[in-house]
């Protein structure tokens, strides 16, 4: 039986399970579930445990004391030592369903609508990890072998939707159970149903809130307007002036270890069948695009670099008029980040930016509100991202575009903490809702998903020589 025939075939079963898997509502976010959460990875665990991997345990997170939410583990060794050892990373926890009134369904009752299958964690990300179960089991009944062609391991997170806190101490202090050649990544989207393809990079992140302060309570802007400096000028001249005419971001070194994108990488972003008018339509009905000067839509969101005020406030906004010169005022900011650039490196450039454009009688201060999320990048000719590009097209029977999403996630951590190469294979779609209501997954597209991974390990196997090199 080959690979395909076999998905087919026990896809009943594959779906069963999902929707029994589906039905546990582990939201980390919220307290009151995270029990759920346990039981979804106990779930986990046994189920993998069923679908023949040797291995598979609950590992808790956290401190004593401070317990955060468990992570699953399996693996299953491959009969060559010789053999690349494969990490798959994904997650077990799901977002937050209200507002529940926008809800077609209950969204932890999973319901088939044709060829969709609808529920919380469908698509992002529980559907996306059990396909990766079936496909080992297609690709051993295919080969008639006893244990996959590469070693695999799964590490299936319980808090990636609440911000991944205990993740980069767990992989720390499991490093030597979790050593591998390469982490396959299956929590990201393809551009659509028929135009397969594969994230190669996330942008990561670091938010800060800057203050400022005049006199020492608010004035009177008779007596004292025009003649004194006002928190809230000072602020707003900040602001404005951290783009220039083109768009660039103006803080020192911003731009000193932006990995350029590359004349490859961006054909193949060209060659994407973008419609910019529908995506305005989808951005809140915006009226234009704009960004930093030289870069079309898609090279700004998913390869370069932003500053964003996300909000600002100071002084009087209640109802009425209140003629003041206020003595605060503050803001908030995100900068998303992109390959080689470190979020403490840009708040250091922010905190210097601020101290340059503070005037006498002011004072101004910088607080990063965490460390930030780091940035995450592929190339596109690197052995783990080629492998991985011949087996979607197997399954898929169409060349594979590449992508890359302007969200954030762990998967720097990963990389750096474990020391090897990720790639990305996936199968959602922007369309899925993920995060929303009625999210919903393609279960045609899942099945595609659990091909294009039995087939992975065989290419992943295939340049052995070139993940294992630098053991």
């Amino acid at each position: 039986m080959d690979i395909r025939d076999y998905i087919e075939e026990h896809a009943p079963e594959f779906f069963a399970s999902l929707t029994e898997w589906l039905a546990i509502p582990s939201i980390s976010a919220d307290p009151d579930r995270h029990a759920d959460v346990a039981g979804s990875a106990d779930w986990l665990r046994t189920y993998l445990l069923e679908a023949g991997f040797p291995t598979a345990e609950v590992w808790p997170t956290g401190e004593p004391g401070a317990p955060g939410l468990p992570a699953v583990f399996a693996e299953w060794p491959s009969a060559s030592p010789d053999a690349p050892v494969v990490l798959i990373y994904g997650h077990h926890d799901v977002q937050p369903v209200e507002p529940l009134e926008e809800w077609e369904s209950p969204p932890f009752v999973p319901v088939q609508d044709g060829d969709l299958l609808l529920g919380r964690g469908s698509s992002d990300d529980k559907g996306q990890v059990l396909f990766h179960a079936l496909g080992v089991r297609a690709g051993l009944a295919a080969s008639g072998e006893s244990a996959p062609p590469v070693t695999l391991k799964l590490l299936i997170e319980g808090e990636e939707e609440s911000g991944s806190p205990h993740f980069a101490g767990l992989l720390r202090d499991r490093r030597d159970r979790l050593r591998c050649d390469v982490i396959v990544v299956t929590d990201t989207t393809m551009w659509a149903a028929d135009v397969p393809s594969m994230c190669v990079g996330m942008r990561g992140v670091v938010s800060a809130e800057i203050s400022v302060a005049g006199p020492e309570r608010d004035l009177h802007s008779g007596s004292f307007g025009g003649a004194v400096p006002n928190p809230l000028h000072v602020l707003a001249d900040m602001l404005s002036g951290l783009h220039d005419s083109d768009g660039r971001v103006t803080i020192p070194g911003f731009y000193d270890n932006v990995l350029p994108l590359s004349d490859a990488e961006r054909e193949l972003i060209a060659r994407l069948p973008f419609d910019e008018r529908a995506w305005l339509a989808e951005a809140g009905h915006s009226g234009a695009t704009s960004g930093e000067a030289g870069y079309g839509t898609l090279e700004r969101v998913w390869t370069r670099p932003t500053a964003e005020v996300n909000g600002m406030w100071g002084g009087h906004t209640g109802t009425g008029g209140k003629t003041i010169v206020p003595a605060r005022a503050h803001a908030k900011l995100s900068f998303r980040l992109v390959a080689n650039q470190e979020p403490g490196d840009i708040i250091a450039g922010f905190r210097q930016y601020v101290r340059e454009h503070t005037p006498a009688g002011i004072e101004a201060t910088v607080e990063a509100e965490s460390d930030g999320v780091r940035p995450c990048f592929s190339p596109m000719d690197s052995p783990a991202v080629r492998a991985g590009r011949r087996a979607m097209e197997r399954a898929f029977g169409a060349e594979i575009l590449f992508t890359r999403e302007g969200g954030s996630g762990p998967e720097a951590d990963l990389a750096d903490i474990l020391e090897a190469p990720l790639v990305f294979v996936a199968v959602g779609l922007d369309s899925d809702r993920i995060h929303a209501p009625n999210e919903r997954v393609s279960m045609s597209l899942l099945l595609k998903g659990a091909e294009a991974a039995a087939y992975l390990w065989d290419e992943l196997a295939a340049v052995a020589s070139e993940l294992t090199a630098r053991r």
